[in-house]
């Protein structure tokens, strides 16, 4: 059966909505992309005089499809270089999901190019495909290094895919990404000394260098040089290591200025512990109460290797914190009135929103025990303190399922289609959560997600 434990009271009459900020950056960005996609084949096409046979039109085709996939990996690092103004507008999931899909059209335009190439120039040449192969990455400037880059590149396609990411830690992938960087850098140079549309092309070439150099630019500083002066400006360390239910620890933290570090409530930060087995990591972890100047706090579900190590942290260790990343935010509300949905540890970025969100907003946190619903007392205490409606949903006995339909939502939620969803929980229960919402008549526009997983 399923037991509901349900507060029940009314919004705050101090806490009124305003209307959020909205940003074109999210409607831009896919037009800058494919605007630059557009240079990129103008490139091509001012450099073509004719195509004749099928020699032409493969070896056309092949530099095309190479103009292409280093175009695109120029934009493969600008998405995940972590700039906040991609990050705070669009979103580090969608990003994530703009970045895989990406990364699977690069892999595929490397390898079209290098067949399309070799093929077109066998036929040129009137020999084997073997034998031209051989003479292109042996006598051809920069290619052998160009080859190295590309199988590099193409096995940390294969890696990535999902059945083969299934099976290795986050981890173990985040780190495998790093191989991507070197990939892109050997076949630069091979881009520009063989490429005929940058032989002799000043303009191209200039245009080139500073697609990628203002690219790595992006990238050494958000993502090295920016948590570097984050650490040694807020100097965060463990203050203590409290458990809120089983399986699940709170990390207080403490240093300098760390309300300026905390950033938007419901944005997250990845978090790099100095201690052994840790250091070499940042993990996502979101604040689980508003930032302090001198003190934060992340609640975690002890699941995974590396969160499990968070419950044996001593005090003193020292932290690095980057960030904050994410749109989970007031920015993204439309509606008036809100419903907070949460699954499990899924409650982190909720509880702070919970908090401060202004308007009317209910809450619904849905776990396996009572035993399970981390941080009830502080959300009971902020329920109260605003007048808010909060619902507990748990299943009880284990074995039984709590329902998460639209009809169940929508009893808890009498004008659910009115609302601004904020969702945040395992993959399987957020999965069926849009659902449920979008059969009770939540648009798609006002359901708001944030995925960590990877």
């Amino acid at each position: 059966m399923t037991t509901t434990f349900t507060t029940t009271t009314y919004a705050s009459r101090g806490m009124r909505h305003r209307r959020p900020r909205r940003s074109i950056v999210p409607f831009l960005a896919p037009l800058v992309i494919w605007a630059g996609a557009a240079g990129v084949l103008a490139l091509w096409w001012s450099h073509t005089t004719s195509v004749v046979g099928p020699a032409g039109w493969l070896t056309g085709a092949g530099r095309i499809t190479g103009l292409l996939a280093g175009y695109a990996c120029a934009v493969l690092l600008a998405l995940m270089a972590r700039a906040p103004l991609l990050d705070h507008t669009i979103g580090t999931d969608r990003l994530a999901r703009w970045h895989a899909l990406g990364g699977r059209c690069t892999v595929s335009l490397a390898l079209a190019h290098t067949l399309l190439i070799i093929w077109g120039y066998s036929l040129t040449s009137h020999t084997n495909v073997v034998s031209q192969t051989s003479t292109l990455v042996l006598r051809y400037p920069d290619l052998l290094k160009g080859t190295a880059g590309f199988l590099l590149f193409l096995t940390t396609g294969v890696l990535s895919a999902r059945a083969a990411r299934r099976r290795m830690s986050y981890e173990t992938w985040h780190h495998l990404h790093f191989a991507t960087y070197l990939a892109i850098f050997l076949v630069f140079g091979h881009q520009l000394s063989n490429g005929a549309d940058f032989v002799g092309n000043r303009a191209a070439q200039a245009a080139w260098h500073t697609l990628f150099l203002g690219v790595a630019a992006l990238v050494a500083w958000y993502r090295f040089a920016a948590p570097v002066r984050r650490g040694l400006r807020h100097r965060l360390r463990v203050a203590a290591i409290h458990p809120e239910a089983p399986g699940v620890v709170s990390v207080h933290l403490t240093g300098e200025r760390l309300d300026e570090l905390g950033g938007d409530p419901g944005q997250f930060l990845r978090w790099r512990f100095l201690a052994r087995g840790l250091w070499w990591t940042a993990n996502p972890y979101s604040l689980s109460a508003p930032a302090h100047p001198g003190h934060l706090r992340i609640t975690v579900k002890t699941a995974g290797g590396h969160s499990a190590a968070l419950a044996r942290l001593a005090p003193g260790t020292r932290v690095w914190a980057e960030g904050p990343y994410g749109a989970f935010t007031a920015d993204r509300r439309t509606a008036a009135k809100v419903l907070l949905l949460a699954g499990g540890v899924g409650i982190t970025p909720l509880r702070v929103l919970f908090e401060t969100l202004p308007g009317q907003v209910t809450l619904i946190y849905r776990a396996r025990r009572a035993d399970d619903l981390a941080l009830r007392g502080e959300l009971d205490a902020i329920a109260a303190r605003r007048r808010a409606t909060v619902h507990y949903v748990v299943d009880e006995p284990a074995g039984y399922s709590s329902p998460l339909t639209a009809r169940a939502l929508s009893a808890l939620v009498p004008d659910l289609a009115a609302h601004d969803v904020y969702l945040c929980g395992p993959p399987g229960m957020a999965q069926a959560a849009i659902t449920a919402l979008r059969e009770a008549g939540v648009p798609a526009r006002r359901i708001h997600h944030e995925s960590f997983t990877f």
